[in-house]
């Protein structure tokens, strides 16, 4: 079993595509540690170094992938390969994500 026990979801305040995958993971059972990355250089470094230089927010980490401003159904896949215990079992199947908007 993974030792994976949230997703890392960063973010910054302000970011509505934040809001939107936050409040869409939220409503699938999705743990999230949120990683703000104006309050910590760190992550904003984290985030340009897999964004192509750019700050570009929402990204996510699930064990060795990253998802830049990815939808629900993108994150779900990507727990099903590194994480399956993380998905929720009333979560849509990641092939059903774009009949529900994700």
């Amino acid at each position: 079993m993974s030792d994976i026990d949230a997703v890392e979801f960063y973010w910054r305040q302000g970011c509505g595509f934040c809001m939107a995958l936050e409040r869409g993971l939220s409503r699938a059972g999705i743990p999230l540690r949120k990683l703000n990355i104006w309050e910590d250089p760190e992550h904003a470094a984290f985030v340009r170094s897999v964004a192509r230089g750019n700050e570009t927010v929402p990204t996510v980490v699930i064990g060795s992938t990253a998802l830049v401003n990815p939808r629900v159904h993108e994150v779900i896949e990507a727990l099903e390969r590194e994480a399956p215990h993380l998905v929720p079992a009333e979560a849509p199947p990641s092939g059903l994500g774009r009949l529900f908007g994700r």
